[in-house]
């Protein structure tokens, strides 16, 4: 890599609501309104009778655990976590939703604890708790010097980039949107006089050029450009035709890094020309631990990716990837054996995009291309 190259932290959904706001030092009001859960209390007992106890009330960087080891150690210049929750003490829950997420904003600092340098909120749960509940989240998230992307108190403020300095001579532009596909209700969009998120009703050419249009009255050279979408069902591997097109089409415009989330475990990742593209990152920090349904997928595998981009190379990004579990509402390495499964299982759905995934001996996948 040169000198110049910008390394990146990008990762799934970080769901820090519901059971993992309940373990965090100022929970907030324990109430749900789901079919077949009440309290969310009851989200950390189905995850301690799974791997066992959890030391209730934890301290704030316990969610991350092992995640925070790796990413003082790898050197990192950015990173971007999709915070898939409002953070509001509000108790208006938004009509018509089966899932409610909200952290307390006492609990910030459980956010704080990863350093995000972009805060991605073009999801599905941000407005959970009502427009009230992200303008509460966007103050809080201010308060503790927290960027944010893909929401705000207007389109304007919603569709603007994020822009992270590096060293002077680089940044890191991030655009964030989110699409109907994974469950955001149109009427969550950000207008002209309304709060909401950028919602993209379709992945057409005509959307990847308006984006990438807004983008480049954003970049100057030596940028590095990520576009955070939040896309797609929450299970499988297919990544539909539309997905692909329009994910070319924001690298053919300039995007560097496609970084798309929703779905719980990681889907194919391709490298595009001189872009990457990460269909699906998977789950990062949630409640999940306990719930029975999907074990083929291997939800409690969570990995982290660590994205190297060269401004100005044509040479696709470098990604390595960390392998690690979710344990006790906490992240822990992944064993050898369990590394291998997630390493296959991503060379194999890849595969048909380019890709081939190796495992060096530190247990870190390395992506090539064919």
């Amino acid at each position: 890599m040169t000198a110049g190259a910008v390394t990146l932290f990008l990762c799934g959904d970080v769901m820090l609501g519901r059971g993992v706001d309940q373990i965090l030092p100022r929970p907030g009001a324990p109430a749900l309104k789901e079919s077949y859960i009440r309290d969310a209390r009851a989200y950390v007992e189905l995850a301690e009778a799974a791997n066992g106890p959890v030391p209730w009330p934890v301290p704030p960087a316990w969610p991350w655990g092992d995640a925070l080891r790796v990413l003082d150690g790898a050197a990192v210049d950015v990173r971007v976590v999709n915070l898939e929750t409002s953070v509001t003490g509000d108790g208006e829950f938004a009509p018509g939703k089966e899932v409610h997420y909200r952290m307390h904003p006492g609990n910030v600092p459980c956010l704080a604890a990863a350093r995000p340098d972009v805060c991605v909120l073009a999801n599905n749960h941000v407005l959970d708790f009502g427009r009230r509940g992200l303008e509460d989240t966007l103050d809080v998230l201010a308060g503790a010097g927290l960027r944010v992307a893909g929401a705000g108190r207007d389109a304007e403020e919603a569709w603007r980039p994020a822009v992270v300095d590096v060293d002077g001579r680089h940044r890191v532009v991030v655009v964030a949107f989110g699409t109907e596909s994974s469950g955001i209700p149109p009427d969550w969009a950000a207008t002209r006089d309304r709060p909401g998120v950028a919602f993209v009703p379709e992945p057409t050419y005509e959307a990847a050029a308006a984006i990438t249009g807004r983008v480049r009255e954003a970049v100057r050279p030596g940028d590095v450009v990520v576009a955070s979408v939040h896309w797609g069902s929450n299970w499988g591997y297919a990544v539909g035709r539309e997905q692909v097109r329009f994910a070319h089409a924001l690298v053919d415009g300039g995007v560097d890094v496609v970084h798309g989330h929703s779905s719980h475990h990681p889907r194919p990742l391709e490298p595009y020309r001189g872009g990457l593209v990460l269909y699906g990152c998977g789950d990062f920090i949630d409640d999940y631990e306990g719930i029975t349904g999907y074990e083929q997928f291997r939800d409690d595998l969570r990995p982290l990716y660590l994205v190297t981009v060269e401004p100005g190379s044509d040479r696709p990004p470098a990604v390595r990837i960390v392998p690690l579990q979710a344990w006790r509402m906490s992240l822990r390495h992944a064993s050898r054996e369990d590394g291998e499964w997630l390493r296959a299982t991503l060379d194999r759905v890849s595969r048909g995009f380019g890709a081939r995934v190796g495992l060096d001996p530190d247990g870190t996948l390395v992506v090539k291309s064919r």
